[in-house]
């Protein structure tokens, strides 16, 4: 089909293959469409129908009350074209040269790294190219639906992808991780997507704020850091939040950045529920432990040291909002050093 965007900055035309989703098919052709979660929760992705008929996969969407159906406003995420079709997306949108794929690859090496966090990986049919920070959206037979998740590695000519995933209570997806017992499972993988992304061009300090599996994009950011040599003149702050002294995970990973620039990159594991055990301490040395909401002890450890900064927040909706909260309230960092992606 053949579908025209209509954008503040001009008019855009586009092939969309049968089965494409209107924001997946603009992607594709190199369109900078707004998009947050590409999945349906956050609702960023609305456009309005102009012309033409579309089918709308999940009436369920909760991104959907974002937007006035009654008026032919929709998500562009959560609906395939059935006719040439124009459709009108608000702001601007510039045409780029790449955009995101689609790859198809299976379920790998997974390892359970706590109660109720799993780490796999998924090999590619072909190399993807992608940026420290960025996510993809998996698919499967087995479960209706995509869902998005952050890679813990990046680079150029990439040929396996890493993931950690938290269990969500009623998350059909996570629940198939978890019992279906998916190893070798296909899927499929539509990226890289993203704009939480880290540069070591831009020189800047780093403060990175995740809960739960949330800190797997923070994982690449560092990795890249260290790896680069970046943190040799910038500082680097990862406080990462879990519940209890039994949910720690990567820690080894963590404490190799503490150590591999001491004076300039600093860990903070806080715990919410319970007062980090001397084991823990004794374990891991390099790093530091506290009790307390993670945005909370990010607030306290990082008073008046935001200086040439920029931040990213990765976690469960709660702990996003207090630590974008305490970003622009008390760090007053300017929204384009604010990185995040809204998964729900």
């Amino acid at each position: 089909m053949r579908i025209i965007v209509q954008t503040k900055a001009g008019t855009f035309s586009l092939d969309c293959e049968e089965g494409d989703n209107l924001l997946y098919a603009g992607l594709k052709s190199g369109l900078s469409l707004p998009y947050e979660c590409a999945t349906g929760t956050c609702g960023t992705c609305r456009c309005k129908v102009m012309e033409g008929d579309v089918e709308l996969q999940w009436s369920e969407a909760p991104g959907l009350s974002y937007v006035k159906q009654e008026k032919n406003e929709t998500l562009m995420c959560q609906v395939r074209a059935r006719s040439d079709c124009v459709i009108r997306v608000p702001g601007d949108v510039v045409q780029g040269d790449e955009g995101p794929e689609f790859f198809s690859g299976t379920l790998e090496n997974f390892k359970r790294l706590t109660r109720d966090v799993i780490s796999f990986s998924i090999p590619l049919d072909r190399p993807m190219d992608f940026m420290a920070g960025q996510f993809c959206v998996l698919e499967t037979p087995a479960v209706q639906g995509g869902r998005a998740y952050s890679m813990t590695n990046h680079g150029k000519g990439v040929e396996v992808l890493d993931f950690v995933v938290k269990r969500k209570p009623g998350g059909l997806f996570s629940d198939w991780l978890f019992d279906g017992g998916p190893e070798n499972a296909p899927v499929s993988v539509f990226g890289p997507l993203g704009r939480a992304t880290f540069d070591p061009a831009e020189a800047k300090n780093v403060l990175c704020i995740a809960g739960g599996s949330g800190v797997a994009g923070m994982m690449a950011i560092l990795e890249q850091g260290v790896r680069s040599g970046h943190f040799a003149n910038h500082r680097g702050h990862l406080f990462f939040g879990v519940r209890g002294n039994s949910d720690v995970f990567f820690a080894d990973e963590l404490s190799g950045f503490a150590e591999a620039f001491p004076d300039n990159v600093g860990v903070t594991i806080a715990l919410s529920d319970e007062q980090p055990n001397d084991d823990l301490k004794a374990r891991y040395p390099h790093l530091h432990f506290d009790h307390g909401f993670v945005h909370t002890v990010t607030s306290d450890a990082m008073k008046d040291r935001y200086d040439n900064m920029v931040g990213y927040v990765a976690g469960p909706p709660p702990m996003v909002d207090g630590a974008l909260r305490m970003l622009v309230l008390e760090a007053r960092l300017p929204g384009a050093d604010i990185r995040y992606d809204k998964f729900s």
